[in-house]
């Protein structure tokens, strides 16, 4: 083969919830979309915030071409990052810098850059808590590193500290958490980030080593009933954030996000040029120009999240009466089921069936589940659920 083998088994091979995607609209164009309940992707339909247009139609009013779509600095727009800085420290009671931030293209850029800058050699680890997003999987390998999986707190889906012990090595760079989780919903209490950063602490001190938290958080705003999601820098030093506005403000096409190195993180300075170098090596310098204008009008502002709680309470409320089992989420946009047999994927085939697009758990790391993406339009929910009656009627039978 004239290619790497690696890269070609990923650019021929679809993830299984871009599969299954693909495979919804074939389908619809078989039997008609409203016949297709397609709870695969995680694709907000939330309209952006009103601000978000409007600002663009400023833009390209009262900026030239070039001003409007020409490069930025490498590391982004000083004006966007002051601005991110400032939003952050008013509503965390935090004190970053511009220089803190690092523009990317979305959390996937970030989380890569991150991989990238903190991996050493071919023996470096990252941990992640199951259930957790597969991509992790192929970015951390694709930078040349390990992937260790803890297995999952089915009860209250926090964090299984006893196994996150077992796994923590001198070879652990670092951490990865998803704080609202895709693809549970849960949300990590303050107790759990604090029980978190102990451990670290503990162990970076008995390895002599610097174990880093990386904080994978685009679903941060997206928390409900009150539930306060922890800003983790506030307790441990060694954290890089890497977030994205996909979701806050419903722009996953525009991929814009952003890497923040806190000043109190170990050797920042140096942390920071890593980052900055790869980004560079990467090809993810200078994030798209005209969003990182946008974010300056419309930090703060979300998409109106009341509609994604709708449809949490309507689904949750409606399979639980039906006889499911089910996690009810904190935040984020997904519910997690437990399958009604053993092997999830088979329970996901046979929901096929009925034309209902649920994605296996088994690629999060969480056998025997399954996640359904709610961020659906609702009607979508309410045809569903006589397809879900009997989806479950047949393994009643």
């Amino acid at each position: 083969m004239i290619v790497a083998e690696d890269m070609y088994r990923l650019g021929s091979q679809r993830s299984a919830i871009r599969e299954l995607f693909e495979y919804g609209k074939q389908r619809a164009a078989v039997v008609g979309a409203e016949n297709v309940y397609d709870f695969s992707l995680g694709n907000p339909t939330v309209p952006a915030p009103d601000c978000v247009n409007e600002t663009i139609r400023s833009l390209t009013e009262s900026l030239d071409s070039i001003s409007l779509h020409g490069y930025t600095s490498a590391q982004g727009d000083l004006e966007t990052r002051e601005a991110i800085a400032q939003y952050l420290n008013r509503t965390y009671d935090t004190h970053f810098r511009a220089d803190n931030f690092y523009m990317t293209m979305g959390a996937a850029a970030s989380l890569s850059i991150c991989f990238k800058a903190l991996t050493t050699g071919p023996e470096d680890e990252f941990i992640t808590i199951a259930p957790f997003f597969p991509e992790y999987r192929v970015f951390v390998e694709a930078n040349g590193a390990k992937l260790v999986v803890v297995a999952a707190d089915t009860k209250e889906f926090q964090i299984n500290f006893d196994e996150l012990e077992k796994a923590l090595s001198p070879h652990t760079r670092g951490v990865i958490i998803n704080s609202p989780n895709n693809p549970s919903g849960a949300v990590y209490s303050e107790k759990t980030i604090q029980k978190l950063a102990e451990l670290l602490k503990r162990k970076s001190a008995e390895y002599g080593t610097e174990i880093f938290i990386l904080s994978d958080e685009p679903y941060r705003e997206i928390a409900y009933d009150g539930v306060t999601v922890p800003y983790v820098t506030k307790y441990y030093d060694n954290t890089l954030v890497c977030y994205s506005y996909s979701k806050s403000l419903s722009l996953p096409g525009e991929r814009i996000g952003f890497v923040l190195v806190p000043d109190e993180a170990a050797e920042s300075a140096n942390v920071y040029a890593a980052v900055a170098g790869a980004g560079r090596a990467l090809g993810y310098v200078c994030a798209p120009s005209m969003f990182q204008k946008v974010l300056v009008q419309c930090i703060g502002q979300t998409g109106d999240v009341e509609l994604y709680k709708k449809n949490r309470d309507l689904l949750y409320e409606g399979l639980t009466k039906i006889g499911y089992s089910c996690f009810k989420p904190q935040g984020a946009f997904y519910l997690f089921v437990k399958a009604l047999e053993p092997d999830a994927d088979v329970f996901c085939e046979k929901a096929k069936e009925e034309d209902l697009l649920i994605v296996s758990a088994t690629g999060f790391g969480c056998p025997g589940y399954a996640r359904i993406s709610y961020c659906v339009d609702e009607e979508m929910i309410r045809r569903s659920f006589a397809a879900f009656e009997r989806l479950y009627q047949k393994y009643e039978q």
